[in-house]
């Protein structure tokens, strides 16, 4: 959906955008040609839009400007397998997947690095961060986005492509810092989300409402992004993308949803099914990073002690715990 959102301010800056829908998008491809209509967006697209499926990927990309990656964290192998190969060397790639790639060694690594290891061609990968939801930018509110990656003369190009009124865009080459931050809003925001379902349980829906539970665990999740952040390489100010992605995503969606479950005593596979089964990027993203701080920490790298909420969320995902918010390691004496 995203990357259908994206058509908006590249039609509004005139440009003609061809939206190729993976194996999964058919029958999206075949409404938006038959009425401009997006099934799931619910927004109608303009009508610079042109609808191509997957079998003419290779058509699609040819000769064009930019190419803009709409995949979820679960679509960047199909990505790397069945897109990059027919990328021309030297078109920009602009990814709107947020997630963290794991290595064999246990290292994680930003999509546009690991695509670019995949790719061994000369082809500039580079990722969108920040807080930005496809329903609210294609319905052109006011959003601020950062774009990251290695070249700052690529990146001034992909702002002047896109910028617009309501689409606002600072530039930066901190991949690991702007992508890291924007993946863990994700596991963070499952966090915050406990004390909305807790409250509930306690004074049912529509009962009295609770902000300072969710504010402590909002302050621990900015504590522990930003160890994590360092950590991995990137630089402190990068953490605000994922902050102000963080509030966002505690808002509304899917990962809110599973939150307030489990704050209401559900256990996970309990959470799971009320949801229909889904696969949700803020477990995928909490697990995967769980695993390689416990990791680290066995190296003796990482502080273990330093990411209680992360750790806590792990075990009620992977290791049926109860939730138990662990407020008592939250605090510091100095």
């Amino acid at each position: 959906m995203m990357g259908s959102a994206m058509c908006m301010p590249l039609c509004d800056n005139g440009h003609e955008v061809r939206l190729v829908g993976t194996h999964l998008d058919r029958e999206i491809i075949e409404r938006v040609a038959q009425d401009r209509w997006h099934p799931t967006l619910k927004r109608t697209l303009p009508d610079r839009i042109v609808p191509i499926q997957v079998e003419e990927l290779a058509e699609a990309v040819s000769g064009v400007d930019l190419i803009i990656c709409g995949v979820s964290s679960f679509g960047v192998e199909w990505f790397a397998e069945h897109a990059a190969p027919l990328i021309p060397e030297g078109t920009p790639v602009l990814a709107v997947t947020k997630g963290l790639a794991e290595e064999e060694n246990g290292n994680l690594i930003p999509f546009p690095h690991w695509w670019a290891r995949r790719a061994n061609r000369h082809i500039s990968f580079n990722a969108i961060g920040g807080p930005c939801t496809s329903y609210e930018l294609a319905d052109r509110r006011h959003s601020h986005v950062h774009f990251c990656g290695g070249d700052l003369a690529v990146l001034q190009s992909l702002k002047a492509m896109l910028e617009t009124e309501y689409y606002h865009v600072s530039l930066s080459t901190d991949v690991v810092g702007i992508e890291t931050a924007v993946a863990l809003k994700n596991a963070y925001a499952l966090a915050v989300t406990l004390a909305v379902g807790q409250q509930q349980r306690a004074e049912g829906e529509g009962g009295q409402l609770a902000y300072n539970p969710q504010a402590a665990l909002f302050g621990q999740s900015v504590r522990e992004m930003t160890e994590l952040v360092g950590l991995l390489g990137g630089r402190p100010e990068s953490v605000t993308a994922g902050i102000a992605d963080l509030y966002v995503t505690i808002f509304g969606g899917r990962t809110r949803r599973l939150g307030i479950l489990l704050g209401q005593g559900l256990t996970f596979s309990q959470a799971m099914e009320e949801l229909s089964g889904v696969t949700l990027e803020s477990v995928a993203i909490t697990t995967r990073i769980a695993r390689a701080v416990r990791g680290k920490a066995a190296q003796g790298h990482w502080p273990l002690d330093s990411f209680p909420l992360l750790l806590h969320v792990d075990e009620v995902i992977n290791k049926g715990a109860a939730v138990k918010i662990p407020w008592h390691k939250f605090t510091s004496l100095a």
